[in-house]
């Protein structure tokens, strides 16, 4: 074990070390937590980082996946598993036992029916999240594996679907593939097009002869520096685009105008990440799923705590109102004894009165005062009681509307909470829209103004033009005029030559006459031959020019 993950992680392997590490440990076969020091002194410390990880993600699957991996059928093949194995590697939770919770697997699962050409199924996750939930808080990497081959989220599809599917998502975010597809090339010595099989990556965009990445033709190293631009279609070859970098530029030509824009907008992203610093999408996206899920469980957190105060609080005042209602009950009790005692020494005194009214007639009268005195005090006491009564029946009363006031207080408190909320979120939106509405305005009176600028300056340069249009107009009617006469002299001459030529032909029908003819090819205007020579016509376009120029 300990040599194959030396070779892997290509760190030199000490046999005498390991030897002496374990001299002394007699006790049979070593656990986890006994080559757990081991590991971490002599070989972990030591790793440069440059090393496969697939293939150090193929050797750990090597040791567990024959342990761990069911036997049930699956959909998917062997290497489909491992590929399923090392994506949960990089999706599941930082700490162990590992687990992938629901919103990982909901976002590997919406991948891979993309990647399929399917729709998502939202409704079946949302019931298969609910089972998920009331058990466990997410899977194992071997329940992930059985999840998809399962076939449960790629109903219809067959299994090389399924496996192009995996492979795609694979490519996507263990070997950070941004792109990959088949393009043109053209060398920079023979100047010849070849196609290559390109993969772009967040630094290096790689060309093979194929797509089974066997044979290696380049690398294009891509840094800050790097830009990427369209090209026109040349040499026959279309939807050009050139790769400029530090030392070299490379021109490509894909399939469509598609796929061209495709691939400039994907290099020129990978770029610009490049110059923020920042890392591929798809890792700046889990590790901001990561913060969100902290976030809401902080959240959740702080709530259940107040929660607990708000039932703390509950409780301590049902205890007070429990006190309150124990001293009125031993207040009514009291008041019970007291009536119970009146009663019995009312009783005793009726038959006192008795035994001294027969034994004292001779007194009837005065004692008759005092019966008549005793009863009126009877009537007070009486009447008190009842004054008690009344105001138990009046403190009962009171504390129920105290409770009833006290839980209406409580909803209207909550109520008034969430409207200042609502209020707050209007007032804030409110003056954003305020904030944008004088920008606007603002941009708008700015456009307005330049607008404005802009027909003067139009109307400035159409009165120039009417100026020229009119004086060309009247220099034309001049060449007009001077051509109608010139014209006239020319018939009148013909005429002239016409009987002079009839005449002579008339006497010498053999001699033919020679006609004297211009020395200067005559110019030809829109009205007919022009009344002015080349020379001339020179003169006045210099002339319209210097007119044109003083105007403006």
């Amino acid at each position: 074990l300990s040599h194959n993950l030396c070779t892997v992680l290509n760190v030199p392997h000490d046999p005498v070390a390991l030897e002496e590490h374990f001299r002394d440990d007699d006790e049979g076969p070593v656990s986890n937590q006994g080559y757990m020091p081991y590991l971490n002194k002599f070989i972990l410390e030591k790793v440069q980082g440059n090393f496969d990880k697939v293939e150090f993600n193929r050797m750990c699957w090597t040791l567990c996946a024959k342990k761990n991996l069911f036997k049930s059928p699956l959909l998917i093949s062997d290497e489909d598993a491992f590929k399923v194995w090392v994506i949960f590697n990089f999706l599941s939770e930082d700490k162990y036992p590992l687990i992938i919770v629901p919103e990982e697997i909901e976002y590997l699962l919406k991948k891979l029916t993309e990647a399929m050409g399917a729709g998502w199924q939202q409704e079946q996750f949302d019931h298969y999240k609910i089972a998920l939930n009331t058990s466990r808080e997410g899977l194992s990497a071997w329940e992930l594996i059985d999840l998809i081959g399962s076939g449960q989220f790629s109903k219809g599809m067959d299994r090389q679907t399924v496996s192009m599917a995996i492979n795609e998502v694979f490519n996507e975010l263990i070997l950070d593939v941004l792109k990959q597809g088949y393009m043109l090339k053209k060398g920079h010595k023979r100047k010849n097009w070849t196609e290559r099989w390109f993969v772009l990556k967040p630094n290096i965009i790689s060309y093979y002869v194929s797509e089974d990445l066997k044979d290696k033709k380049g690398d294009i190293i891509l840094d800050g520096n790097c830009c990427v631009e369209a090209l026109p279609d040349k040499d026959g070859k279309k939807c050009l685009f050139l790769i400029k970098c530090f030392d070299k530029s490379f021109e490509i030509s894909a399939s469509d105008k598609k796929k061209k824009q495709e691939w400039i907008q994907a290099i020129q992203t990978t770029v610009n990440l490049l110059r923020a610093g920042s890392p591929p999408p798809h890792k700046e996206a889990r590790q901001k799923r990561k913060e969100l899920r902290q976030k809401l469980l902080a959240e959740q957190e702080e709530l259940e705590r107040q929660m607990k105060e708000l039932q703390t609080a509950n409780e301590n005042k049902q205890k007070e109102l429990e006190t309150v209602r124990k001293q009125l009950e031993a207040a009514a009790a009291r008041a019970a004894e007291e009536e119970k005692k009146r009663l019995q020494t009312q009783v005793e005194l009726q038959d006192r009165f008795s035994l001294e009214l027969e034994r004292e007639k001779m007194v009837r009268q005065k004692m008759e005062e005092q019966v008549a005195q005793k009863s009126s005090e009877l009537e007070q006491y009486l009447q008190r009681v009842r004054e008690l009564e009344e105001m138990y029946k009046q403190l009962q009363e009171a504390l129920e509307d105290e409770k009833q006031a006290r839980q209406d207080e409580e909803t209207v408190r909550k109520l008034q909470a969430r409207l200042l909320e609502e209020e707050s979120a209007k007032r804030a939106e409110l003056e954003k829209w305020h904030l944008q509405q004088q920008q606007t305005i603002q941009m708008t009176e700015a456009e307005k103004q330049e607008l404005e600028n802009q027909r003067m300056i139009k109307e400035q340069a159409l009165q120039v033009a009417m100026q020229q249009l009119e004086q060309l107009e009247l220099e034309r009617k001049e060449a007009l005029e001077q051509y109608e006469e010139v014209k006239k002299k020319l018939e009148t001459a013909a005429n002239n030559t016409k009987s002079w030529k009839d005449k002579v032909a008339h006497h010498e029908g053999l001699i033919r006459l020679i006609e004297p003819g211009s020395k200067n090819p005559h110019l030809i205007t829109n009205w007919g031959p022009a009344a002015f020579t080349e020379a001339e016509l020179e003169q006045r376009q210099k002339s319209w020019k210097g007119k044109k120029g003083t105007s403006e």
